[in-house]
């Protein structure tokens, strides 16, 4: 498709590589000539510099022969401009704003029509629901949900004298005492393997299981994981993100602390949040963090804007012996070098963005048979793709081990009339069944019949 990214950030950086490698015809304005540069050496795209909220810049992007336009730029303002002024140039296109501010978000919704918006994505917004999700069920990594909300996908660390070290996959049922889970991703040494049966789980692997949500309390206790309920949340830093978190952890009955070094802004926050304490100071003062009681909390959330910072009071937090540590990231190449620290759970908004706008081009392009849900895991070296089996689907009713599927595909979970079955040999998806897939492969999965061989 013919792509027009606005915006070449960090988001819109991210965006262009993604899609670059899917083969899109790729467009990408922004102001500096310098960050368009680099985008140009790197992928094979046309750069624009200008104002992309103007007619003249968007009709040198060609945006009447577009399919898509994504705004990204930092301006909330300036998205929603350049998506209303490519609807009245182009009134087929498919237009994506990045909207940050809480202020507008319910006259957004309202509105979307109006200003021609086909899709709104908040990072942070999307940021706080998943922090709020790992905290609901601790234990876990990272949690994806599928089959709406029947189904997870969550990702463990294999610990020293855990129950599943140095356990084959097919022993599992017996090691998990008939617990029944599908472990459908493994990152060991850097790299995935979409596992056999065979596989042996090693101490340090990184391993995502398949479950129903009934069965992840199960799977939690079995593996001796604490799982003590969360009363009292430490955030540090607070932005757009720590507003979003706080707001659902103080519905959930949760109290809520949030560390904050701006005085302005501590006093925004304290008009907009009266239930949540709000602590002006430095929440990488090792004193200060003491004095706040860092060592009696259930869970900390690191959430200022600098990475290295994050990083390190998520690790001094760990060494305090706070149980629930989420470290947030926004430079999304860092993710993977954190794999064997201390830093509890990563979540990057801008990652999590840039794969709802991948799964809405996917379904552009094929929409018939595209992805319901897709979720990016293994620190995007992997992929889950939620798909409903439709008429024209490949092999319905056949047994699972009469196909023959691409190499690196594993069918983790079926969704049949509600009820979740977890794959064996003998078991068939039929017309209207749920089906996730998980794959490593670099040729992106666009639908359904694209996993058989």
């Amino acid at each position: 498709m013919k792509i027009i990214i606005a915006g070449d950030g960090k988001v819109g950086l991210a965006l262009t590589r993604l899609l670059s490698e899917e083969g899109h015809d790729l467009v990408t304005i922004d102001t500096n000539r310098e960050v368009l540069e680099r985008s140009a050496q790197l992928y094979d795209v046309m750069a624009v510099v200008g104002n992309c909220a103007t007619m003249a810049t968007l009709r040198e992007a060609n945006v009447e022969q577009a399919d898509l336009l994504i705004a990204a730029t930092s301006a909330d303002e300036i998205n929603l401009l350049c998506c209303l002024t490519a609807r009245k140039l182009n009134p087929s296109l498919h237009t994506i704003a990045r909207v940050r501010s809480p202020e507008y978000l319910e006259q957004l919704y309202l509105m979307r029509e109006d200003f021609g918006l086909s899709m709104l994505i908040n990072p942070e917004r999307e940021a706080a629901k998943e922090i709020f999700r790992l905290l609901k069920i601790p234990g876990f990594l990272k949690r994806e949900t599928f089959a709406k909300g029947r189904v997870e996908i969550v990702e463990l660390r294999v610990l020293e004298n855990s129950l599943l070290e140095n356990v084959s996959l097919s022993r599992l049922p017996e090691v998990l005492s008939g617990c029944r889970v599908l472990v459908c991703a493994v990152i060991r040494g850097g790299k995935v393997i979409i596992p056999s049966g065979d596989t042996i789980l090693r101490r340090g692997d990184h391993i995502y299981v398949t479950a129903p949500v009934a069965v992840l309390s199960e799977l939690v206790k079995r593996l001796g994981i604490p799982q003590k309920k969360i009363r009292h949340a430490m955030l540090i830093g607070g932005g757009r993100v720590s507003y979003y978190l706080a707001q659902s952890l103080l519905g959930a009955g949760v109290r809520v602390k949030i560390i904050e070094q701006k005085p302005e802004r501590c006093q925004q926050l304290a008009s907009m949040l009266p239930r949540a304490y709000i602590i002006e100071g430095d929440g990488s003062s090792q004193s200060l963090l003491e004095t706040e009681g860092i060592a009696e909390t259930d869970a900390l959330v690191t959430l200022t804007g600098l990475d290295e910072q994050n990083v390190i009071m998520s690790l001094y937090g760990s060494a305090e012996g706070v149980p629930n540590v989420i470290t947030k990231v926004n430079r999304m190449e860092s993710t993977g070098m954190l794999e064997n620290l201390s830093v509890g759970s990563v979540v990057s908004p801008k990652e999590l963005c840039c794969a709802h706008i991948v799964q809405y081009v996917r379904a552009m392009q094929n929409q018939t048979g595209a992805a319901v849900t897709l979720h990016r895991i293994a620190d995007g070296r992997a992929e889950a793709l939620e798909f409903v089996v439709h008429k024209n689907s490949r092999y319905i009713g056949e047994q699972l081990k009469d196909l023959r599927l691409k190499p690196n595909v594993l069918i983790s979970c079926i969704t049949h009339r509600g009820k979740t079955i977890l794959p064996e040999g003998s078991s068939s998806f039929q017309i209207g069944d749920t089906v996730i897939v998980v794959t490593s492969r670099e040729m992106p999965i666009l639908q359904f019949n694209d996993i058989f061989a």
